[in-house]
């Protein structure tokens, strides 16, 4: 469940970069927050010490 959820907020993460022409105009505040929950989920992650 951990691994499905990291994996969906790193798509966030690249979905969100400016690079694309979609996003172009929204500069770096949706990829800055999105990096910020990934960056929590991962310290919890390795906090945790993968137990149940």
């Amino acid at each position: 469940m951990d691994l499905i959820l990291l994996i969906i907020l790193i798509l966030l993460l690249l979905a969100v970069l400016p690079t694309w022409p979609y996003s172009s105009g929204w500069g770096y505040y949706p990829s800055g927050g999105v990096g910020l929950i990934l960056v929590i989920l991962i310290l919890v992650l390795l906090l945790r010490g993968g137990g149940p």
